[in-house]
């Protein structure tokens, strides 16, 4: 939260910390309230508002500004909760009076079907990766190539090196039924799959002496230089996903679905498969 923001910004830190301490929630928990409410605090501070003096009026303008930046119906929800928690903080402790988000009838989340992100939190979620090392090289060559190839987990962990031709920038996926396709890979995903390459990267985890053939042709490893599962690549995921805020809502299956999603929207031209002998 910025200290500049005087009482806005320590009503939001007492509420924190009445989480942690009286309700004690978990270290995740709260940093999904503190993202959160960072998106409300900044919006009031741009606007010249005040959370004391907020009416249900500006709630309203403050939820479809969240909708007119494009999150997704379900984050939208998750912000607007904690934006009435927060609110029913304030109205218990003394800070204020009533809660101007009583009434305000919030998104519902269809059930059932992937619980699909906005453009927005995918980058919010590729940008979560931090760093140059080689945990950061690998995971962020993960989520590039799953969003970029729409690739499921159990593909994406079978990949051998054989299957890249960096030449070309394409990638060959064994899918469901042992069929073959060819996919492009986009450049930010070459660009970060480069990079996991180099001997900073996949180098770091390669062992003295394999213990199979099938760990040293792996195009992804883990940290004890064998053949990343699909627990692995899942956890890879979850782990960023975590940190964005996004939690529940995201999945490998969720990112495949928003690669359908771009792909439709951007309206991208499938390009014809190339000879398979590239990659024999």
């Amino acid at each position: 939260m910025k200290d500049n923001s005087g009482t806005e910004d320590s009503a939001v830190l007492d509420f924190l910390l009445w989480l942690r301490v009286e309700k004690g929630r978990a270290d995740s928990t709260i940093a999904s309230y503190k993202r959160d409410l960072k998106k409300f605090l900044d919006w009031v501070i741009q606007n010249g508002l005040t959370m004391q003096t907020l009416g249900e009026s500006d709630i309203i303008l403050f939820l479809r500004h969240l909708q007119a930046v494009g999150y997704s119906e379900s984050t939208i929800t998750r912000t607007m909760v904690s934006v009435r928690s927060l609110y029913t903080f304030m109205d218990v402790e003394g800070l204020r009076t009533g809660n101007p988000t009583k009434s305000i009838e919030l998104p519902r989340v269809p059930k059932g079907l992937p619980k699909a992100i906005s453009e927005q939190e995918v980058n919010e979620l590729l940008a979560a990766v931090e760093g140059d090392d080689p945990v950061a090289r690998r995971d962020r060559a993960i989520l590039e190539i799953l969003y970029g190839t729409g690739a499921r987990i159990t593909e994406l962990v079978s990949l051998s090196l054989s299957d890249i031709d960096r030449t070309e920038n394409l990638l060959k996926v064994l899918g469901k039924g042992n069929k073959e396709r060819i996919v492009p890979l986009g450049k930010f995903a070459m660009k970060a799959l480069n990079e996991w390459l180099e001997p900073a990267g996949r180098g770091y985890f390669e062992p003295e002496m394999w213990k199979s053939r099938d760990d040293s042709e792996a195009l992804f490893l883990n940290r004890r230089g064998g053949r990343l599962t699909r627990q692995g690549g899942w956890g890879v995921v979850k782990k960023y996903g975590a940190k964005v805020g996004l939690g529940s809502n995201l999945s490998p299956h969720t990112l495949r679905h928003c690669c359908a999603n771009s792909r439709e929207s951007h309206q991208r031209k499938a390009l014809p498969s190339p000879p398979r002998q590239r990659f024999s």
